[in-house]
């Protein structure tokens, strides 16, 4: 197979996987709420950077890869 097509093809179930991941946000209580998450909150301008869930992410993703590796 084409190696721009594998490309192409990952890519798009990424951002099926992304899209879904949007999705079911709302639903997950904890997602962005989460110690080290940091909120800045001013008069007309609002801050956020979901520190916290930016590692846990990280963390599970790289297990996850390390599991397909093997």
């Amino acid at each position: 197979m084409n190696p721009i097509a594998k490309l192409l093809i990952v890519s798009g179930l990424v951002l099926v996987g992304a899209g879904l991941l949007f999705l079911l946000a709302d639903k997950v209580p904890w997602l962005g709420k989460m110690p080290g998450d940091i909120t800045v909150k001013r008069d007309t301008f609002t801050f956020y950077f979901p520190l916290g869930t930016c590692i846990l992410v990280s963390v599970i993703l790289s297990l996850i890869f390390w599991l397909f590796r093997k």
